[in-house]
């Protein structure tokens, strides 16, 4: 048993279209698949509690412009109450999904305690309004609900809002630069290392920065969200949404080296790994091998 950690399983999958009809995005089945495959035994975490999602659906809120509106709230209403009670406990938090959406309760669950930090770290900016998706999926807009962008019933739940704020947040990794889906980033406050500037200035620049920031606005802590869709395609093409190029396990690691052991560390999501998209688990055992070593060594 590890009693610096702790596992939670957010197995939504709410945020995401279904990729043909009829067939539900297999990312429900994340804990399920990292457990089968040694992830849970290598970490021996302390406890592991699971939150049931809502059933899946396709439906379309016309008032939001999303789908699944309700249920994702209502989802994230219930993972916040489960966080903040795990996060009373001393061990540190690692979060399956499921998809992006979660991110949306376990913001809840922070901002209910203070102020803090997002370190973002994926494939894509999910900083869009409902007007520029193509799928009306939240896990596409996940970032742009946190930071208070969409409609109020999703980014205003208990009057949080924002859930954090923009000068607070990196957003690390994307490489779809598109003019008119990058444009909304760039008009923010978030701080935008899309992979081309990350490699440029390379991680160390960047997660000093952020460490640097949270010490200096004195946050009470910061969270880590990482779709696995941020590692190069060639080394995770596991994810519903696929683009070329990537970030090295070696670029990973050391962003997670610098992040996971620090004092204000308080927990880290990992999300839309699918386990069908990998039927022989040769991707899923690769990343196994380097997130437990990540954290086994910055939470001893």
């Amino acid at each position: 048993m590890n009693n610096r950690i702790n596992i939670i399983e957010f197995p939504s999958n709410l945020g995401l279209k279904a990729p043909e009809p009829g067939v539900e995005p297999g990312v429900k089945n994340l804990p399920d698949w990292l457990r089968g495959n040694g992830f849970y035994q290598q970490l021996k975490p302390k406890n592991i509690y699971t939150l049931a999602p809502p059933s899946y659906s396709m439906n379309m809120d016309t008032e939001a412009r999303v789908r699944n509106s309700d249920a994702i709230i209502a989802y994230a209403k219930q993972q916040a109450e489960m966080l903040d009670n795990v996060l009373d406990e001393a061990p540190f938090p690692i979060i399956i999904g499921g998809d992006c959406s979660i991110l949306i309760g376990n913001a809840i669950a922070l901002k209910k305690r203070g102020n803090y930090g997002l370190f973002f770290l994926d494939g894509h900016t999910d900083f869009i309004l409902p007007e520029l998706s193509q799928t009306g999926g939240v896990a596409g807009m996940d970032l742009a609900v946190v930071t208070g962008h969409g409609h109020p019933k999703l980014t205003d739940i208990d009057g949080l809002k924002p859930y954090f704020r923009e000068e607070h947040v990196w957003c690390v990794g994307n490489r779809e630069y598109d003019k008119d889906y990058v444009a909304p980033i760039l008009d923010s406050n978030i701080h935008y290392y899309d992979l081309e500037r990350l490699q440029e200035k390379g991680t160390e620049q960047c997660t000093n920065d952020f460490l640097q920031m949270v010490t200096d606005q004195k946050l009470d802590g910061f969270f880590i969200h990482l779709d696995v869709d941020v590692l190069d395609d060639g080394i995770m093409p596991a994810v519903d949404s696929r683009t070329h190029d990537g970030l090295t396990y070696a670029e990973l690691n050391h962003i997670l080296e610098k992040l996971l052991p620090h004092k204000k560390a308080v927990g880290m999501e990992i999300t839309i790994l699918d386990p069908d998209r990998d039927p022989s688990a040769e991707y899923t055992k690769e990343f196994i091998a380097n997130m437990t070593k990540n954290i086994r060594n910055a939470r001893r």
